[in-house]
């Protein structure tokens, strides 16, 4: 017989526990390199959304590039260069003669395309000429017998063969023939026009240097749909007579004539009350004039001078109406003999006699580029209609340099300091990023977005925490366990309301209803928390035997008829109140009574919508952190002969404050980054006001708004990723701070 070995049953034991300790540690370490991953990978997306907003907002704050692209040769000619540019693709350039000729180039191959000299009427010669605003590429020619020429630059695409082929002509909006200005055949010298599809305005001086204004309105002849011209013509009172430059804005409403140090504003919108508006002082101390331009938009005058100052003007809300005002200045450019303005934007370019080049953006204050080139002699200079191109005359050359400028409206203190935009009375914090307008002025300042976030965030919070802190006070510590076990499942799932139900709500029914019975909202304030204290003392004063028909598990639920009569009753005197204390209009004594804008959706409906939106969130952590305190803790208070409130307030508290806070912290976090209630609840007004009764708006909400409909790589799409930059230092810091405060808080109460 073969012999068996039989293991004792210790052995076997001990077998089982060494397999089931190795499955153990393998689930542990398992565990521990799944968390550590998790973990990593968690702070990993965190850098990465981190560096990926800092890749699409760096551009903005990049500067501007201007680089040579090629020159052309001039032909011989006496005449003086009038005005140069280029079409959109940068593939044509033209000069524009004083003397009425027109040269177009072929960039490609440095060579005349074409050459148009505009009709002139027999025996007549060019005295004058003027351009109008670059959006326009028009020009007019003065004559000596009284007559005009007005002419403009346009160019026409076609796609041959799948071919694009630009072909540039001269138009003649009033057709080729000239038009009589001067009845009295005068000459036209110093001439400065104005020229739209409805109205012609023309001012000149005459054969005895007077000043005249020839305005002409158009009519279409219902019959012949011919447009009839009525033309009037009136002298300019107080005009001087020598002038260096004269302007007129192309709403045909002001003309600006500059004599040495003063620039003369006529109000020119009716030809028949001609007046003098304002004489501004240009005066810098030793600094001659030596240029004038109007911006883009034409509501903002530039004026350089010759110790290298441009000093930008507009007009400003006074007690002597709407007069201009010096608002800033660049300096350090060089003797400034010529400025170009952009078609659209608030950009314009300098250059001096030694071909120091400088491009600078009026609104942010921002110098983007400065260069000295190899220019002899410059002299007339523009943009393309693009802004990508900058053509420079130079003796009789023509200089093509292409401009990399895609972000001048942003800078630091554009986006964060106050900003005096054209046409409001003082320097403000703006948000308004699109208007109908190609001249508009963008404002993207930043500042009221990040105000609203903060507000939103304040009245939500004021009215969440004390509300949340108080419930998970009294549901952890005081309320019985089987009430307990419905009530705080109930607040939890109000988490799961979607924002969007909430903020549905409060726009179309909140809003409404506190607008209709504002007076019974302030009188629940003021009632309910009293009407609490007083039917919790009088329950407290009652006998016994009473107190014994409710049993002591639902003592708390004796509060629901009060609070639901105090909430019937406050709003049932809403009226009554209204009428004896407000007028009977609370909304119109708030606006007029007290000069407090009332908006219907407002910062008192967000806080209310948002706070029950973050309500569960502190609530529930709250709630843990207290019911978490070990028992020995209180019931060693209580055994010492301390009350059940000095128990809560001395070490319960003590012992969850780290919770505690680290629950509000949350809810602020979720209050400063919620969207869809501060988007439907409020009337997204991007103002910096405290008042609970008006509106904000906020960076996500914003973001959630304008990212649709930005154009990507924009200056306004770069700009609004920057605000998710800043919503994101936002949370981070203040989730940052919650973990520094509550890691402190731990450390000091965590021998109790």
């Amino acid at each position: 017989m073969e012999s068996q070995v039989i293991q004792p049953a210790s052995a076997s034991k001990d077998l089982l526990v060494s397999k089931g300790s190795g499955r153990r540690a393998f689930k542990d370490k398992a565990a521990q390199i799944g968390v550590t991953v998790g973990g990593t990978m968690v702070f990993v997306a965190l850098l990465l959304i981190f560096f990926y907003l800092l890749y699409v907002i760096k551009p903005v704050f990049d500067g501007a590039s201007v680089e040579p692209v090629t020159e052309v040769s001039l032909p011989a000619s006496s005449d003086k260069t009038l005005m140069v540019g280029s079409d959109e693709q940068n593939e044509l350039l033209y000069r524009v003669g004083d003397q009425g000729v027109v040269d177009f180039f072929r960039v490609k191959g440095d060579q005349l395309h074409q050459q148009v000299k505009l009709p002139m009427p027999d025996s007549s010669k060019v005295v004058s000429s003027a351009v109008s605003a670059p959006s326009q590429q028009l020009f007019a020619l003065g004559l000596d017998n009284g007559q005009l020429l007005l002419a403009g630059v346009e160019f026409g695409v076609s796609y041959p063969n799948n071919q694009r082929l630009i072909t540039p002509k001269v138009k003649y909006p009033l057709g080729e023939s000239a038009l009589t200005v001067a009845e009295d055949g005068s000459p036209l010298k110093n001439l400065a026009f104005g020229y739209s599809s409805e109205s012609m305005s023309f001012a000149y001086q005459d054969s005895q240097n007077r000043w005249q204004l020839t305005k002409m309105v158009g009519e279409e002849n219902m019959m012949t749909e011919e447009v009839e011209w009525n033309t009037q013509t009136m002298p300019l009172p107080d005009a001087p007579s020598r002038t260096e430059h004269q302007l007129m804005t192309p709403d045909q409403r002001q003309l600006l004539l500059q004599s040495g140090n003063k620039i003369f504003v006529y109000n020119i919108q009716y030809v028949d009350e001609i007046s003098l508006q304002q004489v501004i002082d240009v005066e810098k101390a030793k600094a001659k004039v030596t240029s004038l331009s109007l911006l883009a938009g034409a509501s903002s005058l530039l004026v350089g001078y010759d110790n290298g100052v441009v000093a930008q003007y507009f007009q400003v809300a006074s007690d002597r109406g709407r007069v201009y005002q010096e608002i800033r200045e660049f300096s350090g450019l060089g003797k400034v003999d010529t400025i170009a303005s952009e078609f659209y934007r608030k950009s314009f370019a300098t250059v001096s006699p030694e071909g120091e080049l400088s491009l600078l953006y009026t609104t942010s204050e921002r110098e983007l580029f400065d260069k000295k080139f190899d220019l002899k002699a410059p002299g007339v200079m523009g943009f393309s209609p693009r802004s990508n191109a900058l053509i420079i005359e130079d003796g009789r050359k023509l200089h093509l340099y292409a401009v990399d400028n895609d972000h001048p409206e942003v800078s630091w203190s554009a986006l964060w300091n106050k900003v005096w935009y054209e046409g409001y009375p003082e320097p403000q914090f703006v948000w308004q990023s699109t208007s109908g307008s190609d001249d508009f002025e963008a404002k993207l300042s930043l500042m009221p977005l990040a105000f609203g976030t903060l507000k939103a965030a304040f009245y939500a919070m004021l009215f969440a925490v004390p509300l949340a802190i108080a419930g998970a006070i009294y549901t952890a510590y005081f309320m019985s366990p089987k009430v307990r076990s419905i009530v705080k499942p109930t607040i939890e799932i109000m988490e799961a309301l979607p924002t969007v139900i909430l903020g549905f709500l409060a726009g179309l029914w909140l809003a409404p209803l506190i607008e209709e019975h504002l007076p019974g909202i302030l009188a629940l304030l003021l009632l309910l928390p009293i009407s609490i204290v007083t039917s919790a003392y009088a329950w407290s004063k009652l006998p016994g035997r009473i107190k014994a028909i409710l049993p002591e598990t639902y003592q708390e639920l004796m509060l629901i008829p009060v609070i639901c009569f105090v909430g019937w009753f406050s709003f049932t005197i809403s009226p009554a109140i209204e009428v004896a204390f407000f007028h009977g209009d609370t909304r119109q004594f708030i606006t007029n009574e007290l000069g407090i804008t009332f908006d219907q959706r407002n910062a008192l409906v967000v806080g209310i919508a948002m706070g029950f939106a973050v309500i569960p969130t502190i609530f529930s952590i709250a709630e843990d952190a207290i019911f978490s305190v070990p028992r020995h803790l209180s019931n060693g208070s209580l055994a010492l002969g301390a009350t059940p409130w000095q128990t809560l307030t001395r070490v319960v508290l003590l012992t969850a404050s780290p919770g505690i806070f680290s629950a509000v912290m949350m809810g602020l976090g979720r209050a400063v980054g919620e969207t869809m209630i501060v988007l439907m609840a409020t009337g997204n007004t991007a103002i910096m006001e405290w008042s609970v009764f008006e509106g904000m708006r906020t960076l996500a909400a914003n973001i959630a708004v304008e990212m649709p409909e930005s154009a990507i790589g924009s200056s306004h799409y770069r700009v609004l990723f920057l605000a998710a930059f800043v919503l994101f230092i936002f949370t981070f810091l203040f989730n940052t701070v919650a973990e520094v405060v509550r890691q402190r808080l731990r450390d000091r109460y965590s021998s109790l």
